[in-house]
């Protein structure tokens, strides 16, 4: 075997540069085979990526798809009851059934854990409550005087909190100037 300059290489230096040369190849195969295993990998990856996503619209659809069949029957009831108003004109009845069906309504929340947080007379908490307004009273201060906005909790987690008045207290005295 020959070398680069064109001298005489000996048998042993020529083994182990033919030998070095076969492992030098063999590892630029395995190097192109991890390489390929990686680009499918990859693939795979963003593949599985964009199916997750879409498997996630799909089951938020389901989702929203159960909670507008659980309120669907309120809604026929209440066509029902304007129905039977036009018909009829009896607004007593049609006041009952609009209770009844707030009632129904109430029912549905408490399945699926929602229920109203309690606002009046308490001490305000900013978590479960959002001061609109804050006025001098005779209540002591920071105590919700009025709830503008109902709030509810699910499953112990603010969903909306409540809209509330907050005292700050009695109102000062100003001193007569002399």
């Amino acid at each position: 075997m020959t070398n680069d300059e064109g001298t005489q290489v000996p048998k042993e230096q020529a083994a182990e540069m033919t030998d070095a040369l076969g492992l030098l190849a063999a590892k630029q195969e395995e190097l192109a085979s991890c390489i390929d295993r990686l680009k499918h990998l990859q693939a795979d990856f963003e593949n599985y990526k964009k199916r997750t996503a879409r498997e996630m619209v799909a089951q938020e659809e389901r989702v929203a798809d159960r909670v507008i069949l659980d309120f669907l029957p309120l809604y026929d009831n209440l066509e029902r009851a304007f129905a039977s108003l036009s018909e009829t004109g009896d607004h007593e009845a049609f006041i009952e059934g609009v209770k009844q069906i707030a009632a129904q309504f109430e029912q549905i929340l408490e399945q699926k854990g929602v229920s109203p947080i309690d606002a009046t007379g308490r001490p305000f908490d900013p978590e479960y409550h959002e001061a609109l307004l804050s006025v001098a009273s005779e209540t002591d201060c920071n105590t919700v005087l009025e709830e503008f906005e109902r709030g509810y909790l699910r499953s112990g987690r603010v969903l909306r909190p409540c809209k509330v008045k907050v005292s700050k207290g009695a109102p000062e005295m100003k001193e007569e100037e002399t």
